[in-house]
């Protein structure tokens, strides 16, 4: 269901053997799959805690997209292990987004040269990759050597910080951006505008939508947000250090 009326009043969170746990009053959160809902670290665990927190008189499930994610960590429904997940991440740069340029109107394809070559440049010399960009259908030509490298990088991060990671990919339609998203070389509105940089070049020509428009990029922004701080959350040590801070 994408809603459900609210039936706790305190969210807390507690430390078990698996992880951290979420409580709602003395109820312990489980997963769709009726596993118990263990995140690996307290930060990760906070950050569901204030989305259940948050909910108002109903529980809007739409817009928990870290609930979402741990449930698809912990419950993992397609059943990949860690090298499908890559494999699949670094699929998508046979049609990643900012690859696929246009030659007409001469104004989109300026406006792509000048908003994707930067973050195209970018990628080929932090990972020592070429990458290239194509106006053919087909798309460009990448690399094996290329994918394998990107292979290589994914695999340092654990099968949670993969799953974000490839949630980030799917909402961008780009590895590329993505990963210029989750190193943190670009912001989110940033990320999100280059993904959608042909749309918004017709919005500026044609005008938009009202309301539908602006609600798709907030949703968006705010999916590709979760994410990103999904994989920095299940990156991250296990615990919070908690400083004392003294006059």
């Amino acid at each position: 269901p994408s809603e459900r009326k609210r039936f706790y009043q305190n969210v807390s969170i507690s430390q078990g053997e698996g992880g951290f746990e979420i409580n709602l009053d003395h109820r312990k959160l489980k997963t769709p799959q009726a596993k118990l809902f263990t995140v690996p670290s307290e930060a990760l665990a906070i950050a569901v805690a204030t989305e259940w927190d948050s909910q108002k008189d109903t529980i809007k499930f739409y817009t928990m997209h870290l609930t979402t994610l741990c449930n698809t960590a912990l419950d993992n429904p397609t059943q990949r292990n860690k090298m499908q997940l890559i494999r699949a991440a670094v699929k998508f740069l046979e049609t990643d987004t900012v690859c696929y340029r246009v030659e007409e109107p001469a104004a989109l394809a300026e406006l792509q040269k000048n908003e994707w070559d930067p973050v195209v440049a970018w990628a080929e010399k932090r990972y020592n990759v070429a990458i290239g960009s194509s106006t053919s259908i087909l798309g460009p030509n990448i690399p094996a050597s290329t994918k394998e490298t990107f292979v290589s990088h994914l695999a340092s991060y654990n099968m949670w910080a993969l799953q974000g990671i490839e949630y980030v990919i799917t909402q961008l339609k780009s590895l590329i951006l993505s990963m210029s998203l989750i190193d943190r070389h670009i912001t989110v509105e940033k990320a999100v505008l280059l993904s959608r940089l042909e749309e918004e070049y017709q919005i500026q020509r044609w005008g938009n939508v009202e309301w539908a428009h602006d609600y798709d990029l907030c949703e968006l922004r705010a999916r590709a947000a979760a994410g990103t701080l999904f994989v920095h959350l299940c990156s991250e040590s296990s615990t919070v250090k908690h400083k004392l801070l003294q006059d």
